[in-house]
């Protein structure tokens, strides 16, 4: 636990100095806990979710950097890789293709690569990975945007 509370810190003090301008990524640990997490991230430009703000809660364990993060959606999103109702992400660096050279800030830019380009082949929506397997770009982004502004454009509130 020492290891992972160090290397938590670490990063809390390269977070403090990035600049979300930059990234399009805020990370925040919890008052209480530094085990527990929220990021905020902007949508990509020229996607359906630009112009939306994001919310992940990130549950670190005690054996980080060894095991990654929980990380989950708390802004719903229609995504063929998030699951809308649990926030679930379908990414394998979140699974079996972790590595201790990934940090928080670094798993947040991959959350943001997977926005820019969903993986039709592995949904956990199903209804968002069948408009696109099926070619019904128009449709999906239609619904992805639709979602944007009905649950990303509020105003993000404390932790849960």
């Amino acid at each position: 636990m020492a290891t992972a509370r160090q290397r938590l810190l670490k990063e809390f003090r390269e977070a403090q100095k990035a600049k979300a301008d930059d990234t399009g990524i805020t990370l925040i640990p919890s008052e209480t806990n530094l085990f527990a997490w929220r990021a905020t991230l902007r949508g990509p430009k020229d996607t359906p979710f630009e112009g939306g703000n994001f919310e992940l809660i990130i549950n670190v364990p005690e054996q980080y950097p060894l095991q990654p993060p929980s990380v989950r959606y708390r802004t719903r999103i229609f995504h063929p890789n998030i699951h809308f109702k649990t926030g679930e992400i379908c990414l394998d660096i979140l699974k079996n293709a972790w590595s201790p050279a990934w940090t928080l800030h670094s798993v947040c830019q991959a959350v943001l690569a997977l926005m820019s380009a969903p993986a039709p082949d592995s949904p956990l929506n199903c209804d968002a990975g069948n408009l696109l397997r099926f070619g019904d770009i128009r449709g999906y982004n239609s619904l992805a945007r639709m979602y944007t502004l009905d649950f990303a454009q509020a105003k993000i509130t404390g932790m849960p």
